[in-house]
């Protein structure tokens, strides 16, 4: 990585600094042994659970951080731009220190997480379509108003900050030889490789990047707005602060496509019951799809940055989760257009096992006899081979002509 030339300014020091200012605050956050991913990858791997963090995600570290350095220069209130965890993070912190929050975001942000800010008392305004514009939006707010701009990331106090969270994971992984960390703009990823490799240089820290916005992978920044499960770290440009402390102090940048990253997502409400939003996963789909590899010796550790899930998101994650797995059967049937039709069809897959999901009938644009309609169901079927056996009984009892759509 050869990404900018500034002089890195943030020290170890400064994060077990950061670490006392934070104490009372935020919270240390577990250590979960994962069974099913160290199966998996064939290697020791425990995820470090920073989506039970207060707020939701690790931005709430740099934010108290950022507040208590800040001191009296606070008074006026803070402002920041951002898609939501930094957000909803300073105006908890900023409502825990007694002083004015405004927050501007763009269009189309999670809405639990907008939603959030406004529980913890902050003035939200929608700003731009990407988080550029935002960001601009809140500066010129904080000029005016004489209130301190804070960076989601491109700030000393935030890195030192994001950096206690490194500190937690030396202290609590005895046998640490690789850290998987998200990587967005820079500051979690730094703090954390700065405070990890400060007090244990063998170990080696990885960062990841969403495909579709990937900066510090050499990919060429999109233009509009990103569409990504992952819109936490979808940040187009590195930070001149953060990106010379990247190139310093991580090993290596990979990058994870969205669907590992939905896959990643399901599998740990699945198998680890914990929520994580597409941002805090992508270190579990960077191992899943072995894009980075597990420690050949010691223990593996995948950082789960943020758990502020889009509500919206999880039925499409769910069901194309349940169809992958052959658990869902849809298809397409010409019927009987008579009376009790429908219901014989039904009973056929009923008896089968099969539990009906929806159905519709297509009489439009589909070549039927004038006693035969369309229908399109959907049913739930135990396993891939159950939904094999179901389609049989379909077709011995008559219902030859089935269309059976892929999973996808």
């Amino acid at each position: 990585m050869t990404i900018g030339s500034a002089t890195p300014s943030v020290g170890l020091d400064d994060v077990h600094a950061a670490r006392t200012n934070l104490r009372d605050v935020a919270e240390h956050t577990p250590i979960v042994r994962s069974a099913a991913l160290t199966e998996a990858v064939g290697g020791p791997v425990v995820l470090k659970a920073e989506n039970l963090q207060r707020t939701g995600s690790f931005k709430l570290r740099g934010v108290l951080n950022k507040l208590a350095t800040l001191g009296p220069a606070a008074a006026n209130g803070v402002t920041a731009g951002s898609a939501g965890n930094h957000a909803q993070a300073l105006a908890f912190a900023a409502r825990h220190a007694g002083v004015p929050c405004e927050i501007f975001v763009p269009a189309g942000a999670p809405v639990t997480k907008v939603e959030a800010c406004r529980y913890y008392g902050a003035s939200v305004v929608e700003d731009g379509v990407s988080l550029d514009e935002a960001m601009t939006g809140a500066r010129s707010r904080a000029t005016e108003a004489g209130m301190a701009f804070c960076h989601p990331f491109d700030d000393p106090a935030v890195v030192a900050g994001q950096g206690t969270l490194g500190l937690e994971l030396v202290e609590s992984v005895e046998d640490l030889a690789l850290v998987v960390v998200p990587l967005g703009g820079g500051g979690l990823a730094s703090g954390v490789a700065i405070a990890v490799k400060s007090l244990c240089p063998d170990v080696v820290v990885i960062g990841v990047q969403a495909a579709v916005c990937a900066p510090y992978a050499g990919a060429q920044p999109p233009t509009g707005g990103v569409v990504t499960l992952a819109d936490g770290i979808a940040v187009k440009r590195p930070g001149e602060l953060t990106a010379p402390l990247v190139e310093r102090w991580l090993d290596d940048v990979v990058t994870v496509g969205e669907d590992a990253i939905a896959d990643a997502m399901v599998m740990l409400m699945d198998r680890a019951k914990l929520y994580v939003e597409g941002a805090g996963a992508v270190g579990v789909a960077a191992l899943r799809t072995a894009a980075v590899a597990p420690a050949e010796r010691g223990t593996t550790c995948v950082v789960l940055s943020g758990g502020n899930v889009d509500l919206g998101v999880l039925p499409g994650l769910i069901q194309r989760h349940e169809t992958q797995a052959g658990r869902r059967l849809v298809l397409f049937a010409l019927i009987d257009d008579r009376p009790g039709g429908l219901a014989s069809f039904l009973s056929v897959f009923a008896d089968a096992g099969a539990n009906l999901v929806e159905v519709d009938h297509k009489r439009e644009g589909v070549d039927l006899h004038v006693r035969q309609t369309g229908v399109h169901a959907t049913f739930e079927v135990r396993s891939a081979e159950h939904g094999h056996a179901v389609i049989e009984a379909a077709r011995a009892a008559g219902y030859d002509d089935l269309d059976v759509e892929p999973a996808h």
